[in-house]
């Protein structure tokens, strides 16, 4: 074979090498097309902002599809997995749903009873309560007659919230103790009996109620004698 016909093969030897990669680039573009355009699944977005510990629902998303490919393992693609969740931290809005953003939403425990009230967003809640978290709840009433002293209360220690609200606008009311408040945020107790009926009672008579905040591990027992609380009185 004189040298000629060496070059000869080796173009020809090339030209298949060069067919050969073309052809795999091809199928990898064809791959890729099909990959994009293939099965398309179920995902859930956030419409709007969603602050953490709120209980979820399936209004707060909008459905999309994308191809399978681009979805994460742990994204929802049922909104039957909210059921008893809550946002275990802020939701963006137009952010996949994603199994690790939620938790179960704390239980009620043995003896305790969900109990629901409006608390004056301005002078009880101011953003800081959340679910889970642990809350003595003060109330301040009228004097019973006319000259008897003003009181604040100590009407529940260490109530567990379990969910907080949107925030509410109160329509004026002359026959409300709330007739100046004008938001207030629905709070959710997980309380005992009796507990419950104090703070409903509050809630419908008291001038006002307040939430304090117990840091975590924090004691809320208080002494009786430190329970209730007057100007006159005070050293």
């Amino acid at each position: 074979m004189n040298s000629r016909q060496r070059r000869g093969v080796l173009l020809i030897v090339l030209s298949v090498l060069c067919a050969l990669g073309a052809f795999a680039g091809v199928l990898s573009v064809i791959s890729d097309v099909k990959s994009k355009v293939g099965p398309e699944v179920t995902a859930y977005r956030v419409k709007d902002d969603i602050a953490p510990y709120t209980t979820l629902g399936a209004g707060q998303f909008e459905k999309v599809t994308m191809p399978e490919r681009w979805l994460s393992e742990n994204a929802v693609t049922d909104l039957a997995a909210l059921r008893g969740k809550i946002a275990v931290t802020t939701l963006r809005s137009g952010s996949l749903l994603q199994s690790d953003m939620i938790v179960d939403r704390p239980a009620l425990r043995p003896g305790q009873q969900e109990v629901a009230i409006m608390i004056d967003a301005a002078t009880g809640v101011a953003g800081k309560i959340t679910a889970g978290a642990t809350v003595n709840v003060y109330a301040t009433f009228e004097g019973a007659r006319e000259g008897d002293p003003d009181q604040s209360k100590i009407i529940v220690t260490g109530a567990r919230v379990i969910d907080v609200g949107k925030l509410t606008s109160l329509e004026p009311d002359e026959d409300s103790s709330r007739r100046d408040a004008s938001e207030a945020v629905p709070i959710t107790f997980a309380l005992s009996a009796l507990d419950a009926q104090r703070i409903t009672y509050a809630e419908s008579f008291a001038q006002r109620v307040r939430l304090a905040l117990v840091a975590p591990g924090g004691d809320t027992a208080v002494p009786e004698q430190d329970r209730t609380y007057e100007l006159a009185k005070d050293k």
